[in-house]
Order: structure tokens, then C-alpha cells, then sequence
């Protein structure tokens, strides 16, 4: 759930909270901005007071152009930034000519400033009441602080690139505690250490595309994008709430979470989510969620690794059905899977059926003329109920 404000904008999107008609007010009387922000970013941070030619002057050009318009289209909407690249691009262009992001980030603070004492001698804001006013400074200093953090993520991501391919040591590590017959402690210990991860007391898998973007979300997690679907590995520690940060790191994304185990058991916890990822996407684990648990569906998985042996499970105990007319035999098939479901509770059973019981006791009598007596043996309702499950 979003959380507004009295303004009506989220509190993370400070820019929903002013009015629609400011961006299209101001965008003439910021004319001109552009080369002003510019000039003043030469002038007072030295790096960048080069001569505006090639492809430094573009790329300047490029980033203080596209801020200006975008801050004034995000006005009075509450939307999400769209285009970050220009500004990632940037942190990784400092990263490559060998300077730190110390400059970058000194530009954008003269950027806004800059562009701050504009947009308080523009004729627009001088009529906007105080709260207002208020909510237009909180809106373009947030909005330059994400541009920002865009260009450090660029610079970080470059610099992980360079600092000996961390992320090659990292996909190692993942495709060795992948591996079949399992890694032993001793081989698996510096290929971590060589990846900058400490293996921690208990941990899980997460079975994800994209799973080095949410690997950088999770505290503690290393991710590669193995094929056919991602791994990120990541520290569970027993604490309330984790389960909801995972979520939060997804972003929406589906994923599945193994069994929690320890280091040496990694293989396992892997093994089981990968097994689990195609019926996840395919709707078999039951209700949808963004982020399922794989033991939570042990059963469907015993049965989806012997296809061939579920296939023939399937089709010698659900057999009787198929000499019953179309709709019949869906209606007793819903019945039968009701009736074991509640343990052969008859008022439990018209209650997930939505009929009367009496109407149970009566489909369940043609049940038994149907299926013998199985219906009244344990192994003949188990055979049935894995029947029932089989993907």
C-alpha cells in the first residue's frame, strides 16, 4: 500500500504532491536553464571544468537536459522516475575515466541549487502559496538525491565489473554449491571467501530471473543467472519478517525459496526450488503468490519427479471415471476431491461444495457404485488423493 499525504502524492514521490499546472507554468520561464546549470557546474567543480566539446560536452548536455524536462513532466503525477539510465551511464563513464563519484555527486548539488534559486525568482513560484513552494524544494531535491544514487549504482556496478570480475567469482559460487555430487566444505570454503561472501550459519536458495539485480537488494546475497533461471543465495537468519523483505527485494517478480539449511546442504535447498520453478510459473502450487516456498509442496514435487510413474498412478486410479458421461464425471471428480480433502466429513464437504449434505451423501453413493471399495481402504483414498494432486 502506497501512504499518502495530505497533498494527495505518496510520501516517496513528492512531486504528486504539487499541482499539475506548475510543470507546464514553469517550463518557459526555466528557458535558458539548461546552459546556466551547466556554466555553474564548470565553475564550481573542478573536473568538470573542461571545454564543452565531444563526448564530455554531449554527455553533460545530455544529463542536464533530460533532468530539467523530466522533473517538470513528473509534477503533480504520482509515477516513478523513467528514465534512470542516462544517469547510471554517467557513473560508470566517471568510473571509467578513473575519477571518483566525489565529482559527479558535487555537480548535481550545484545542479540543484542552481536550478533552485531559478525556480525562486520565476514569476510562477513567487504566486504559489508557502505550502506549496514547500512541497516543489522537497520534490527537486529528492528527485536529484534518486538521479544520484542512479549514478553511484552505475559507478558501483562498473567498479564491481573491474575489481577482478566479482561477479564471474560470484556465478562460480553459485554453479559449484549447484552441483551434483555435492561440493565438498573444503572446495567450497575459498571459492566464497575469493567472491567476498562469508557463508553464513543458515541460508536458503531463491530461484529468480534477474537474479543478480535482486541479489544486490538482499543483504548478504550473492545471485548469478544460471540457465534456465537464476540462483541467489542468501543468509536466513531467524528472525520475524525476513520472508517480507525477500518479497520486497522482488519486486513482483515470481520466485521460489528452498528449504532452509546449512551451508553444506545448499545443493539441496537449490535443487528443490529449481524443481519447484516451473510448476510455480505454470499456476500447480496452489494459490498464486509472488514468492513460494518449496517444503510447502513437497508432495506435488514427489510426484512431478516421476512423471511417467504419476502419469500411470493417474490414470489407473481415476480410470472408472472416464466411463462416466462428461459433466458427471467432472461433478464426481470435484466431489471425490472434496470428500478427501475433509477426511470423509460430509458437512465439510457440502460446505467447500457450496451444496446440501444430503446432496453429498448422494453423489458419494454413486461414488461408491463408481470406484468400489476403495473409497474404504487407506491405501485405495491415498492412491486417489496423490491421483488427484499429480501436476
Amino acid at each position: 500500500m502506497v501512504t499518502t499525504t495530505a497533498g494527495g502524492g505518496s510520501l516517496d514521490r513528492p512531486w504528486a504532491r504539487v499541482p499539475s499546472w506548475v510543470g507546464p507554468a514553469l517550463r518557459p520561464e526555466l528557458a535558458g536553464s539548461t546552459d546556466e546549470i551547466i556554466a555553474a557546474v564548470r565553475a564550481e567543480v573542478p573536473d568538470f571544468a573542461r571545454p564543452m566539446t565531444g563526448r564530455f560536452g554531449m554527455r553533460i548536455t545530455e544529463g542536464v537536459t533530460v533532468a530539467l524536462s523530466q522533473f517538470l513532466e513528473l509534477l503533480g503525477r504520482d509515477v516513478p522516475i523513467i528514465d534512470m539510465q542516462v544517469y547510471r551511464s554517467l557513473g560508470q563513464v566517471e568510473h571509467r575515466e578513473g575519477r571518483t563519484l566525489a565529482a559527479l555527486q558535487s555537480a548535481y548539488q550545484v545542479g540543484s541549487r542552481t536550478l533552485w534559486r531559478r525556480l525562486g525568482a520565476s514569476a510562477t513560484a513567487r504566486q504559489l502559496p508557502p505550502d506549496v513552494i514547500f512541497w516543489l524544494a522537497e520534490a527537486l531535491f529528492t528527485y536529484i538525491e534518486e538521479l544520484s544514487a542512479a549514478s553511484v549504482a552505475g559507478w558501483t556496478t562498473e567498479e564491481s565489473s573491474r575489481a577482478g570480475s566479482l561477479q564471474t567469482r560470484r556465478h562460480a559460487l553459485v554453479e559449484l554449491l549447484t552441483r551434483q555430487p555435492p561440493a565438498v566444505p573444503g572446495e567450497v570454503e575459498p571459492v566464497a571467501a575469493a567472491a567476498g561472501w562469508k557463508l553464513p550459519p543458515r541460508m536458503a536458495a531463491l530461484v529468480v530471473e534477474d537474479a543478480v539485480g535482486v541479489a544486490t537488494r538482499l543483504p548478504g546475497s550473492v545471485g548469478a543467472d544460471l540457465d534456465p533461471v537464476g540462483v541467489v543465495l542468501l543468509p536466513w537468519p531467524e528472525k520475524p519478517g525476513w520472508a517480507d523483505v525477500v518479497r520486497a527485494a522482488l519486486r513482483d517478480r515470481p520466485a521460489v525459496l528452498g528449504p532452509v539449511v546449512e551451508p553444506p546442504s545448499a545443493h539441496r535447498s537449490i535443487a528443490l526450488a529449481q524443481a519447484a520453478w516451473p510448476l510455480h510459473l505454470a499456476g500447480r502450487l496452489g494459490a498464486p503468490d509472488v514468492l513460494v516456498r518449496a517444503d510447502d509442496h513437497l508432495l506435488t514435487l514427489l510426484l512431478a519427479a516421476q512423471p511417467d510413474l504419476a502419469a500411470d498412478l493417474c490414470e489407473r486410479a481415476l480410470r472408472p471415471l472416464q466411463d462416466l458421461p462428461a459433466g458427471g464425471a467432472a461433478r464426481a471428480e470435484e466431489t471425490l476431491r472434496a470428500w478427501l480433502d475433509a477426511h470423509g466429513d460430509i458437512t465439510e464437504t457440502a460446505a467447500a461444495l457450496h451444496v446440501h449434505p444430503q446432496t453429498v451423501r448422494y453423489r458419494l453413493a454413486g461414488l461408491r457404485e463408481t470406484f468400489g471399495e476403495r473409497l474404504d481402504t487407506p491405501t485405495g483414498r491415498l492412491e486417489l488423493a496423490l491421483a488427484l494432486r499429480a501436476p
